[in-house]
């Protein structure tokens, strides 16, 4: 049977979270008439996370699970990823329970007349000054560069046809412009749609003020990072190294 959507969820330390989110998201999947895979990327976490990851895959055939040989970062996960996710849509996911699995069906249905429907932190759980203000600040910059108008850029939670994602050659940091990359490839189709968001239950936070001061020196080269990111011809090095593949 063919998969509808894969959920690719990067993970780097998250070992309390990694049940919880798969018994909300198989419950969710459960409900759902096509075919669906989970694709959990293990970015070289140092606590128990492959372990508990390992049980989960042993208990569900829907569960792929993809280990680094270490931590190449956040990119170089959803890189990965897309690479090896099998269905149309693909969603993209925070391992840290902040997003809402029961988004997701809303998000896939109007994926399906766009390129890329982004989820909006509109009411944000997450500290003022370290995470929602910065963020505020970062997604208005990102928009008058990119081009692309969106309140919330960098809420993991997106739905992105896979023929407009999987081409893109990713350099280190440039997940956090997935939507201006993707607009590139298909008929410039975003949208965003406001989802729930949650306090973080475990672990911490792994992001601060110090993504906003990147995103600002990012600014600079973004259009050309944008032109690199689509063009066929262009060699990138690559970004991960997997140690170990269960499916």
């Amino acid at each position: 049977m063919s998969v509808e959507f894969s959920i690719v969820i990067p993970l780097y330390n998250e070992e309390p979270n990694v049940a919880p989110l798969h018994a909300e998201l198989s419950a969710i999947l459960a409900s759902m008439p096509v075919a669906s895979e989970i694709v959990c990327i293990d970015d070289g976490s140092r606590d128990g996370t492959f372990e508990v990851l390992r049980r989960v895959q042993a208990g569900d055939p829907r569960v792929r699970v993809i280990r680094f040989v270490r931590n190449f970062g956040q990119t170089a996960a959803f890189a990965a990823g897309f690479s090896y996710a099998r269905g149309q849509f693909i969603v993209t996911f925070d391992g840290d329970l902040q997003n809402d699995p029961a988004d997701i069906p809303r998000l896939l249905e109007i994926a399906r007349t766009h390129d890329v429907v982004c989820g909006w932190r509109r009411d944000r759980k997450d500290d003022f000054l370290t995470r929602y203000l910065p963020s505020v600040i970062a997604n208005q910059l990102i928009s008058v560069v990119s081009g692309v108008q969106v309140h919330d850029i960098g809420c993991s939670l997106k739905v992105f046809r896979a023929d407009v994602v999987k081409p893109l050659k990713l350099t280190p940091g440039m997940h956090r412009y997935l939507p201006a990359l993707a607009s590139q490839l298909g008929g410039g189709r975003v949208t965003e749609v406001v989802v729930n968001h949650r306090p973080r239950r475990f672990g911490q936070s792994k992001y601060g003020l110090s993504r906003t001061f990147r995103v600002i020196g990012d600014l600079f080269t973004l259009p050309r990072l944008m032109r690199e990111a689509v063009d066929p011809t262009r060699h990138v090095p690559q970004l991960y190294e997997v140690a170990e593949v269960l499916e």
